[in-house]
Order: structure tokens, then C-alpha cells, then sequence
């Protein structure tokens, strides 16, 4: 398959029943480890900044997901250890994931803030765990947020999310200094 016509239909928003592209290709080719790698593939040249970190998603729900991300050098700091940014970046997929997974087809979102805790140095393959839970309908801009936890090997938890998401119904216009 073409990486540039997958990457057009993994853009798209929503079915007929509603459900979410990222849902519909998940449950489509989710199903076996190259069909994940497939579309954590097409995922990244759809969002190529999260992408760069070259994670992979392992499961995902309306409201939940799970990806990985492997040790290397690509992804390391100075100091050995995987680079803050690219944990920031780990969790805000992981979360992104799970938000536009529950919202409601008819919303379009936008982070609008992140923090995040470093708990630990992160060392060797972590897993991110991202949560959310927005309203089932959209009538006006509102704020929503959506949580991810990265832990490491022995299960110890690295860093932890809080990504700010404003959801708006999408026939909202979005003025310039808002976006």
C-alpha cells in the first residue's frame, strides 16, 4: 500500500458509525504486529513530529491508549537516558490517541497545554498509557483533559501527562490567534 494514500485515509475523521479514522484503521489492522506497525507507520507520516520518535502503538480504544517506544540512540540525551522532549512527545501521543479516540466525531481538538512530571530517568523500552474521557457531545468550545503515564521495564512510572485539549464543534470557526 501506498505510504502517501494510507496516510490521506488515517487523516479523515470519522465513518458512518461515527467512529474516528484512528479507530476504524486501528480495528482494521490493529490486529496483528505488522498491522500495527503498518499503522503506527502511517500514524507518524500523518503527525510527522510524533512520528521522529519512532514509537508504536500495541492497543487502542475510545478513551485508551498504549504505545511503545524502544531505547535508541536517536531518542537519547546527553546524559544516556531518553530525552525529556521525547517523553513529552511519547505521552502527548499516547494521550492525543485516546482523546480523539472517545471525542465525539463531530468536535476537532487542539492541545492547548501540557505538563509534565519526570519522575525518573528513562532508560531502556517504556510504555505510555494515555487516558481520556470527553463529553459524548460538543456544543461549544470547551476544555478537556487527557492523562498518560510512561512507565519503564520494571514497571517503574518515568514521567506522567496532563495534556490540555480544546474540543469545539467543528463547524466553529477557529479565529486567527486562537488556534
Amino acid at each position: 500500500m501506498d505510504a502517501n494514500k494510507s496516510s490521506e485515509k488515517i487523516q479523515g475523521t470519522a465513518n458512518q458509525s461515527g467512529e474516528h479514522r484512528v479507530l476504524t484503521l486501528w480495528h482494521r489492522w490493529g490486529k496483528t504486529a505488522l498491522g500495527r506497525r503498518i499503522y503506527s507507520f502511517i500514524l507518524g507520516r500523518t503527525a510527522p513530529y510524533s512520528g521522529s520518535i519512532g514509537a508504536q502503538v500495541l492497543e487502542l480504544h475510545a478513551g485508551f491508549a498504549r504505545v511503545a517506544l524502544k531505547d535508541r540512540r536517536a531518542v537519547r540525551n546527553h546524559l544516556n537516558s531518553i530525552h525529556a522532549i521525547a517523553l513529552a512527545n511519547l505521552g502527548e501521543l499516547a494521550s492525543g490517541l485516546a482523546m480523539i479516540s472517545a471525542a465525539p466525531s463531530s468536535a476537532r481538538a487542539i492541545v492547548v497545554k501540557l505538563e509534565i512530571e519526570y519522575i525518573k530517568k528513562a532508560r531502556g523500552s517504556l510504555i505510555a498509557e494515555g487516558r481520556a474521557a470527553p463529553p459524548e457531545v460538543i456544543t461549544s468550545s470547551i476544555t478537556s483533559i487527557a492523562e498518560a503515564e510512561i512507565r519503564d521495564a520494571e514497571n517503574d512510572v518515568v514521567a506522567r501527562i496532563k495534556v490540555h485539549w480544546r474540543l469545539s464543534p467543528k463547524e466553529t470557526l477557529i479565529r486567527k490567534g486562537d488556534e
